[in-house]
């Protein structure tokens, strides 16, 4: 046998090694490739059938694998899962059906636009009509509802394509229409429109005084001595008729003498009327035929005794006020209304009173009459409240809390406050007119108060108008008719295009 050197052992060892490595760079570049693709096809199958995948394959992977019941891959991350049947039935995390269905993921960009996607172009050759063929293209909107749109269809930065807005999409004017999901998450609530009795209390501070039609001084008509001053002082209560003073006066004393020495003479009676001697006293004279030395007066009426003036011996000059007695079975409240409440203030209203020294027991009257002046420091108008006081325990000069039932006692169509947009030179309500549509509505309002607006003219009772998220409605309307706007000139364009 030949014996090889070390030089040749190496080089034989060294060709054979290249001989491997050459074997598996081949098996390697035909078997890896066929590996991979033949992965790549059965992961597309389990996408079709709807296979579970595991939960450590990233969701790039999975987005690449998994395809939709309309065939085009979703992208982006999932939203909210919904009813496979299409129903209104919504869960944040993976829920199956009672019969054991899975809930259809809904991803970002599959639910941004404000009515339910239509279909697509049937095929390149006629981009701008549905696979129904009845519908034309007016023009592709920014799928984030951004003032942006395109006459042919484009993608925005994020990749999502525009969405397409059909012909007769728009007849509907103003009509916004939202897909359920994005009602469900933006918590649109809709109230009926009802007739109800819309009031609002004006509270105001007051004061109680008397009635000043209640109020009666007891004087003498000529000058005359108090000759003696019944036990009455001031706060007694008095019923008319009661003595109070006996008084004696010269002049009446010449006039009485006169009626007696002339019995029918009628001018002697009348002298003594006018010096407001009581018809009891002048009657006394004309049966005992004798001139009294001193006169009685009594009270007038029923009432309290407001001032006594009266003192036994004093000398009283004529019209001098002996006492002052007031009736205090009505009393009055006056209350200070702010200028910008006069409007709601009408003579009639019913009014609450609770007096500080009172507390928990209300008083309740109708306003009488209200002051034809407002007061320039304070910018308040007084109105005159009539009280009924039986028992007597309002006192003049108390203070009092005033509550005025503004409005009107009978029904009118009214809706939430939170259902009205005040913009400031007009006001809108959305109105719900099902399916996930809604109207934009001016409206004329009244009266406000109990958390309802009076709405005079725009809505009947019956409809539903929106009272929550509301505005983000509103700014999707406006966004819609601006949109429209952008539009009609594209659209005006290619028409001239031959």
């Amino acid at each position: 046998m030949d014996q090889m050197t070390p030089f040749q052992i190496g080089e034989a060892q060294g060709r054979r090694g290249a001989g491997r490595r050459l074997v598996a760079w081949l098996a390697g570049g035909l078997l890896v490739p066929g590996a991979l693709g033949g992965a790549l096809a059965l992961g597309l199958k389990a996408g079709e059938a709807r296979w579970p995948l595991p939960t450590w394959l990233p969701a790039s992977v999975s987005a690449l694998l998994v395809k939709d019941e309309g065939g085009a891959a979703p992208h982006g991350p999932v939203l909210y899962y919904r009813d496979p049947d299409g129903k209104a039935a919504y869960a944040l995390v993976p829920t199956n059906t009672p019969d054991g269905r899975t809930y259809r993921p809904v991803r970002v960009g599959e639910d941004v636009g404000f009515e339910p996607r239509p279909a697509a172009p049937a095929g390149p050759g006629s981009p701008g009509m549905a696979d129904t063929g009845a519908k034309k293209v007016l023009y592709y909107r920014n799928p984030m509802g951004l003032p942006d749109t395109s006459p042919k269809p484009k993608k925005d930065s994020m990749g999502m394509d525009y969405i397409p807005v059909y012909e007769g999409e728009a007849e509907d004017g103003n009509t916004v229409k939202i897909s359920p999901g994005k009602i469900q998450r933006t918590g649109v609530r809709s109230e009926a429109v009802e007739r109800r009795v819309v009031s609002r209390p004006v509270r105001v501070p007051g004061t109680v005084t008397l009635d000043e039609r209640r109020v009666t001084v007891v004087a003498t008509r000529s000058d005359a001595f108090v000759d003696h001053v019944e036990n009455v002082t001031t706060g007694d209560r008095v019923r008319k008729d009661q003595p109070l003073v006996q008084v004696y006066s010269p002049e009446i004393n010449a006039a009485a003498a006169q009626l007696i020495a002339n019995p029918g003479f009628d001018g002697s009676r009348r002298r003594l009327q006018n010096l407001n001697v009581p018809a009891a006293a002048i009657a006394e004279m004309e049966r005992t035929r004798r001139v009294p030395m001193a006169i009685t007066w009594s009270s007038p009426r029923d009432g309290v005794v407001l001032e006594r003036g009266a003192v036994e011996g004093m000398k009283a000059s004529a019209g001098e006020t002996l006492f002052r007695i007031g009736d205090i079975s009505v009393m009055w409240v006056l209350a200070d209304v702010p200028e910008h409440e006069l409007g709601s203030v009408k003579v009639g209203q019913a009014a609450t009173v609770q007096v500080r020294s009172l507390p928990g027991r209300a008083f309740t009257g109708k306003i009488g009459l209200i002051y034809p002046q407002v007061a320039k420091e304070t910018r308040t108008t007084r109105v005159r409240i009539e009280l009924p006081n039986p028992d007597g325990v309002l006192l003049p000069d108390m203070y009092a809390d005033v509550e005025i039932g503004t409005g009107s006692a009978k029904p009118v169509v009214a809706v939430p406050d939170d259902a009205i947009i005040d913009t400031g030179a007009r006001q809108v309500v959305l109105v719900d007119k099902g399916e996930g549509r809604f109207e934009p509505r001016a409206v004329r309002v009244g009266a406000r108060g109990n958390g309802y607006t009076e709405i005079r003219e725009g809505v009947q009772a019956g409809e539903q108008v929106v009272t929550s998220a509301n505005f983000l409605i509103d700014a999707e309307s406006n966004l819609k008719a601006a949109l429209q706007g952008m539009a009609a000139a594209p659209a005006a364009g290619e028409e001239k295009t031959p």
